[in-house]
C-alpha cells in the first residue's frame, strides 16, 4: 500500500514537471515563431554577383539568414531580374518567403527622347508590378547642382512619379553623400531642395542612413523633419551592420517606426579594403571569395537586427 502510494505520488509529481515544461515550451515558441517573422530586408545589390550567377542559390542563401524583403537591381531600366523573367524571379523568392518591395533602377532625362524614355519606364513599372514590388528608386542621378538644375530634375521626378502612379507605384529616391552639400547658386542643402520641391503624391525618398551620416547630417533630424517623405530606408554601415558603432541605428529605426513606416532594406558595398586583401595563397581574392565575405558580413549583419529589441 505505501509501496502504490509512492508510486503515484511520484507518477504525479511528474505529470506536474511535464506540464510546467509543456507550460514554457507553449511561452517560448510563439516569441521564437515572432522573432523568425521580424522584418528584415535586403538590397541584393549587396551580393549582386552571385545573384547574377545563381539567382535561385543565392536567394535560398539570403532567406536562410533570415532575409525575407528584398530590393532589386535593374540598371538603366533593364527589364529583366538578374537575366530572369520577372515572374520567374518572382516565383523563386515567393518558394522562399522573400517578397520584393522595391528595385533600383534610373533613367536620365533626354528631352530629345522623351517618348523612348517614357515608354522605357513604363516597361520598368510593368515589371515592378509583376514583381509584386510596391516601390521604384532611382538610386543616383546626373545632375548641375545649380537650383535651377536641381529644379528640372524635381520637375522630371514628378512627371515619372505621376506614370508610375498610374501602376500603382511610387517613385522614390535614393541619396548618396553629395546631396547633403549646398548648391552652387544658393545656401539651399540639395536634398532638402529635392524632397521641398517634389510633390508628396507621387515622389518619395529612401534615406541612405550612411551616406547622409557621411554626408554631415543626423538621419534621425531629417526623420523628424520630413516624417511622411522618408518611406524607406538603406541600413548601412562600414560593412557589417552595427559593427562600427558610429550610427544610431536605434535612433533611427524608433523614430522611422514612430512615423508609421516600416520598409527598410540592409545594403553592403564592397569596401575597397577588401579587394586589396589575400587569400592564403597569397592572392588577391577573386570575386568568388569575395562574395563568400559579402555573404558573411549580410549574415552577420541579419544577425544583427534580429537580435536588436529596437527592431521590428
Amino acid at each position: 500500500m505505501k509501496t502504490s502510494t509512492l508510486w503515484h505520488g511520484c507518477l504525479k509529481a511528474a505529470m506536474a514537471a511535464l506540464c510546467v515544461v509543456a507550460s514554457v515550451g507553449m511561452v517560448a515558441f510563439p516569441q521564437e515563431a515572432a522573432a523568425k517573422k521580424k522584418k528584415i530586408g535586403i538590397q541584393l545589390y549587396s551580393v549582386m554577383g552571385a545573384v547574377q550567377k545563381d539567382p535561385a542559390a543565392a536567394i535560398e542563401r539570403l532567406a536562410d539568414m533570415g532575409y525575407n524583403t528584398s530590393e532589386l537591381v535593374q540598371w538603366g531600366g533593364d527589364t529583366k531580374v538578374f537575366g530572369l523573367a520577372p515572374a520567374e524571379f518572382k516565383a523563386i523568392c515567393d518558394r522562399n518567403g522573400m517578397e520584393i518591395v522595391s528595385t533600383h533602377t534610373g533613367i536620365q532625362e533626354d528631352p530629345a527622347k522623351e517618348d523612348e524614355v517614357i515608354a522605357r519606364w513604363r516597361q520598368i513599372f510593368e515589371t515592378q508590378k509583376a514583381c509584386g514590388g510596391r516601390y521604384v528608386v532611382i538610386p543616383s542621378y546626373g545632375v548641375d547642382y545649380t537650383e535651377k538644375g536641381v529644379q528640372q530634375m524635381c520637375d522630371y521626378f514628378n512627371r515619372i512619379g505621376k506614370i508610375a502612379s498610374e501602376y500603382g507605384l511610387k517613385l522614390g529616391y535614393h541619396n548618396h553623400s553629395g546631396e547633403f552639400n549646398k548648391l552652387k547658386d544658393s545656401d539651399k542643402v540639395m536634398w532638402e531642395y529635392l524632397v521641398e520641391h517634389t510633390n508628396p503624391s507621387y515622389v518619395f525618398f529612401e534615406l541612405d542612413v550612411y551616406w547622409c551620416t557621411k554626408g554631415g547630417k543626423n538621419p534621425v533630424d531629417y526623420l523628424k523633419k520630413y516624417p511622411n517623405r522618408i518611406q524607406m530606408l538603406h541600413v548601412k554601415d562600414d560593412f557589417v551592420i552595427g559593427e562600427s558603432g558610429t550610427i544610431d541605428f536605434e535612433a533611427i529605426f524608433d523614430q522611422f517606426y514612430a512615423n508609421g513606416m516600416k520598409d527598410y532594406v540592409v545594403e553592403i558595398e564592397i569596401p575597397g579594403w577588401l579587394r586589396k586583401e589575400h587569400n592564403a595563397a597569397g592572392e588577391l581574392l577573386d570575386e568568388n571569395e569575395i562574395m563568400e565575405r559579402m555573404f558573411d558580413a549580410a549574415k552577420q549583419s541579419a544577425r544583427y537586427l534580429a537580435k536588436a529589441r529596437f527592431v521590428k
